[in-house]
């Protein structure tokens, strides 16, 4: 029984930061979607060359914390004035100062919550097993080589002209990734 492996998409490896920054902003004017760039070190001014935006994870972690602060606040209210109120000496029911520092706990913590689950969601993880990891020379990714991956899923994919348009940006060496 033959099996059939899956494209995922065209591999090209540049030597030089500048090489992979030129084919980043290169594959970003074309209107590619679906593609990324791996660097053994952060290279500067990548985000902007790939036309990357803020990442959406703050948000994440704004309603985490808005979450913990409003259900602590309900919940201590709820305790105190609703379901066990406890009369003494003319003070109030609830009182938001008093209940201010679990309440600034809750919001901490709920926006480390909101903050680590929406970086999970944002970069589909887990993912136990990515197609680059097979390939050989992507492991030269952690030591001098740069990489840029253009995926077949992109809706402006074809496999000829991605391979020229990656060739015109001056790699050496261009290989086809399977799943």
């Amino acid at each position: 029984m033959a099996t059939t492996s899956q494209k995922y998409g065209i591999l090209a490896e540049f030597e030089t930061p500048a090489a992979a920054m030129h084919a980043a902003e290169t594959v970003r004017d074309r209107g590619f979607r679906k593609w990324d760039v791996f660097t053994p070190f952060p290279v500067h001014g990548m985000d902007k060359a790939m036309g990357i935006k803020n990442s959406k994870v703050g948000w994440f972690s704004f309603l985490g914390g808005v979450t913990g602060y409003t259900s602590g606040m309900v919940m201590i209210w709820w305790m105190n004035a609703v379901d066990y109120p406890i009369i003494i000496g003319g003070k109030p029911m609830f009182s938001p100062f008093g209940a201010f520092p679990p309440c600034y706990e809750l919001t901490i913590l709920l926006g480390a919550f909101g903050a680590l689950f929406g970086m999970l969601f944002m970069n589909r993880l887990p993912r136990l097993h990515h197609p680059l990891l097979k390939h050989r020379r992507f492991a030269l990714a952690t030591h001098d080589r740069f990489f840029l991956v253009i995926e077949t899923a992109d809706p402006k994919y074809s496999e000829n002209e991605t391979r020229k348009l990656l060739e015109s940006t001056g790699s050496k060496r261009i290989e086809l990734v399977e799943e």
